[in-house]
């Protein structure tokens, strides 16, 4: 059984909902990017988004852009997120994901991406600029190496398509809390807990609700009506504010323990 189903079906018989993490692989850099996984997965949170920098995150907002652009000069790609998964496969099992952008997995090749995902032990994708349409080649391999692709639904998808998504979904929906970039803020649009509703009428599994969401009065609002909460620039942010300090993991645990359900 895949780790993120096996996560999930644990939650649920315990009522729990999944606290997702995004970091940005090598941000600072890859010893801290790794420090910072493992004490996260001590204190509680589920899984984790291994974000790979790319140039043009057209999903993501001005903090995670920075991020990115700054992984990118210190030379972060595809194989120094293989390599950094096969460590933290060897001390913790919880699922991992990649959050990436087509581009560098087109250019690594489709089907030696997905043989190397599943060699390093990840166990799920994350492309927000691959439509479902366009996905059935690299979830065909994905699916030769038991790793989900994971489809996006946001508030503006309409009835047909969440249909199609519906059929081909595997591990959990990526739901979009709002129109736009990632990014922290005060509050989040109204509506989010009808919107889940219509959707759990389609969807059979799990949905997880990212974007937006920076601080636990908001977690425990959306998770009462999703599986789980993915949060990311507003850690992002916390490692931003601490970069050059010597307790910059301590500081980033933290701020996430405070979210920890």
């Amino acid at each position: 059984m895949n780790r993120i189903t096996k996560k999930f079906t644990e939650l649920k018989k315990k009522n729990k909902k999944a606290l997702v993490v995004y970091l940005t692989v090598g941000y600072p850099d890859i010893a801290t990017t790794e420090k910072l996984i493992l004490e996260l997965a001590r204190i509680g949170v589920h899984m984790f988004e291994l974000g790979v920098p790319f140039s043009d995150p057209l999903a993501d907002g001005p903090v995670i852009q920075a991020s990115s652009s700054y992984a990118l000069k210190h030379k972060i790609n595809l194989d120094n997120t293989f390599s950094l998964t096969k460590r933290l496969r060897k001390k913790i099992d919880n699922p991992l994901l990649i959050m990436g952008y087509f581009n560098p997995v087109l250019n690594y090749g489709l089907e030696r991406f997905a043989k190397n995902a599943g060699l390093c032990g990840l166990d799920g994708i994350i492309i927000p600029d691959l439509p479902t349409e366009e996905a059935r080649a690299l979830r065909s391999y994905l699916d030769k190496n038991k790793l989900y692709l994971i489809d996006f639904i946001a508030p503006t998808t309409d009835s047909s398509r969440i249909k199609k998504i519906a059929k081909e979904c595997r591990g959990f929906i990526y739901y979009v809390s709002l129109t736009g970039v990632t990014g922290a803020r005060n509050k989040l649009p109204r509506g989010i807990s009808e919107r889940l509703a219509y959707l759990k009428r389609f969807i059979k599994i799990p949905v997880c609700v990212g974007f937006g969401i920076s601080n636990r009065k908001q977690f425990q609002s959306i998770a009462k009506f999703s599986d789980g909460v993915i949060v990311g620039s507003a850690i992002i942010k916390n490692i931003r504010d601490n970069l050059g300090k010597k307790d910059l993991v301590h500081k980033v645990v933290s701020f996430t323990k405070k979210l920890v359900p």
